[in-house]
């Protein structure tokens, strides 16, 4: 079993504060199938290693993990409550391949769009 490091960087999201920018974004730690799914199969065996980190030029990189529940996939900061998940649309069903994009609802409840940037064995 297998784990992926994958980066996705902020994408152009017009009608927002946020018109781009290379150095706010994420980084996950989760394992992939061969067409490049989030592998729901394996999650559940290695989910102890499965993180996320946040990172924006204006604020400390915040540490969490990658969780689901039910078919919907969250990052989530604080096990004790459920209000800083951040919802990602559809996260099981994007395939997380360079150049594709993914909408995660940040902690103000705005959708942004990301951009993969990369993906390779963890």
């Amino acid at each position: 079993m297998s784990l992926s490091r994958i980066v996705m960087r902020l994408a152009r999201n017009p009608g927002s504060e946020f018109g781009g920018d290379d150095r706010r974004g994420y980084t996950l730690t989760a394992p992939l199938t061969g067409e490049g799914l989030l592998d729901a199969e394996t999650f559940s065996k290695v989910r102890a290693d499965c993180s996320v980190r946040r990172f924006a030029p204006d604020e400390d990189p915040v540490i969490g993990r990658l969780t689901r529940r039910g078919q919907n996939w969250f990052f989530d900061y604080d096990s004790d409550s459920s209000d800083d998940d951040e919802p990602v649309h559809r996260l099981g069903d994007h395939r997380f391949v360079v150049g594709e994009y993914v909408t995660v609802t940040d902690e103000d409840g705005q959708p942004l769009t990301y951009k993969i940037v990369e993906v390779q064995k963890a």
